[in-house]
């Protein structure tokens, strides 16, 4: 880790993420756990901003124009490019199997997987079943929409896009009357106080696979030698037990995976992004 010169305000890490303000909380979240690991400057971290494709496409399910790589393409080009260093991302927006020059080098802690549920004023309701007949849900998650539909059948799911702000707008205009939101963003936006969360007997988060702390194998975090053919997005990740639980079951699973914010980079750069990820506390073991 010595010869490995750690980033400079003259040199500093340009870390990228998607420009919406969930994507930038935790952009930040990932520059403060590496300042506090390795005592950095934080002018030696500089968050690159960027829009990406599915965050233009409002009108439209991802899975009609493109699937999760509307979320990771633009990072993935600037990667390329060399424009940044390494990019941010949450974990359910990335595509299980990633091509075989990108790595996944460590996760920030998981948060939160359940769901919320928010309803528009007027309507009281802090479960799927209490909301009134023939009530309108804005959702753009298949599995919101079909677990709501086994709970209640008459329950209109119709297509809401956007960052969480542009959600909770539109169910104060009225266009629906509730929607289901990722607790973990509300955290993280500091919006604990918004809805209602669902247990997950009622409603099945992504990766609701069991967490015992330590039970994860230990794997290699940056081996140098890319899988043939693509790579697992939960290849080679760094984290404590928990969260590495979480991420062994996004592999088999791919509805795992809410809750965790992970660091991609490109291969080219796994010597420096090793020793920026070995042992840097809030989530390396």
């Amino acid at each position: 880790m010595a010869s490995i010169p750690l980033p400079t305000p003259a040199n500093p890490l340009r870390i990228g993420t998607r420009a919406s303000p969930l994507a930038r909380a935790q952009a930040d979240m990932a520059a403060a756990a590496l300042v506090r690991a390795h005592g950095l400057d934080p002018a030696a971290l500089e968050i690159v901003p960027m829009t990406a494709t599915g965050d233009r496409i409002q009108d439209r399910a991802l899975a009609d124009v493109g699937g999760k790589a509307l979320w990771t393409r633009e990072l993935d080009a600037a990667l390329d490019a060399g424009t940044i260093d390494i990019a941010v991302h949450s974990l359910k927006d990335v595509e299980t199997l990633r091509e075989a020059r990108f790595f996944l080098g460590a996760m920030l802690e998981r948060a939160d997987p359940r769901d919320r549920l928010v309803v528009r004023d007027g309507i009281v309701a802090t479960t799927i079943e209490a909301l009134p007949t023939g009530a309108r849900l804005g959702t753009s998650s298949p599995r919101r929409a079909a677990q709501v539909k086994r709970l209640r059948r008459d329950i209109e799911t119709l297509l809401l896009r956007g960052n969480v702000q542009t959600r909770l707008a539109r169910l104060a205009a009225g266009e629906v009357d509730a929607t289901l939101l990722a607790a973990a963003g509300l955290d993280r936006l500091g919006m604990d106080d918004i809805g209602t969360v669902q247990e997950a007997a009622a409603l099945l988060p992504r990766g609701i696979a069991g967490c015992d702390r330590d039970r994860m194998p230990q794997r290699r975090c940056c081996d140098p030698r890319p899988a043939r053919g693509g790579r697992s997005s939960a290849d080679a990740p760094r984290g404590r037990g928990r969260t590495r639980l979480s991420f062994g079951a996004r592999r088999r699973l791919p509805l795992a995976g809410r809750g965790l914010c992970a660091f991609y980079g490109r291969w080219s750069a796994a010597a420096r992004c090793r020793a920026l990820f070995r042992g840097w506390g809030g989530a390396c073991g």
